[in-house]
């Protein structure tokens, strides 16, 4: 299945919206990665080229979990699925409510499209916040609590059956000076590793 190619037969083509141009087999996907925001040159993002700038960070957090893996092909057959929460680059330091709300339909269309989901990492603020208005539609209550992410991380948190996991942003320069949320990333990344194995 192409994801892109799906998301748009459901919801339609949309003017600035980068949707994930890759072929996956739903079936075999067991964890989905929420990043925040796709970068403004798609070619940065997780599918992008071979030396994209959100697989420069990325790569090294699988492996300080212990996996060998150089290449998001390699994180794909493990059963892992990278998005981003909010599918419009952003222009100013933080995103707005309005992006995130613009993204929403596709990504929850996204989830639903993989059918044996076990773990929804929520990597950073923005995705935490963007899962929370997709789960309130239905519960009428967010499934994360308002807690530092620090307090959440030892939390088991589910929905629908699925584990999510709060964890921190996986991309970006700023991931390069926190190293406590480089290694606590890390660590989350090696529990998800242990539930799908």
């Amino acid at each position: 299945m192409n994801m892109k190619r799906e998301l748009e037969m459901k919801l339609g083509k949309a003017n600035g919206i980068y949707l994930n141009d890759i072929e996956i087999d739903p079936f075999t996907i067991k964890t989905v990665m929420i990043n925040e925001v796709v970068p403004s040159d798609p070619l940065q993002d997780f599918y992008g080229a071979s030396d994209a700038d959100y697989m420069k960070t990325t790569i090294p957090l699988f492996q300080g979990a212990g996996t060998e893996v150089s290449s998001i092909q390699d994180i794909l057959q493990m059963g892992i699925y990278i998005t981003n929460a909010v599918k419009t680059p952003k222009t100013e330091y933080a995103i707005d409510k309005s992006s995130i709300e613009n993204s929403l339909p596709y990504l929850e269309a996204e989830l639903s499209l993989l059918p044996n989901l076990k773990v929804i990492m929520l990597m950073g603020d923005v995705a935490k916040k963007a899962f929370n208005m997709i789960t309130k539609k239905s519960t009428k209550k967010n499934a994360i609590p308002a807690v530092s992410t620090y307090k959440l991380r030892n939390s088991e948190i589910y929905y629908e059956g699925i584990r999510i996991m709060p964890s921190y942003i996986m991309t970006g320069g700023n991931i390069l000076i926190e190293k406590s949320k480089v290694t606590m990333a890390t660590e989350d990344i090696a529990t998800m590793l242990e539930i799908i194995k």
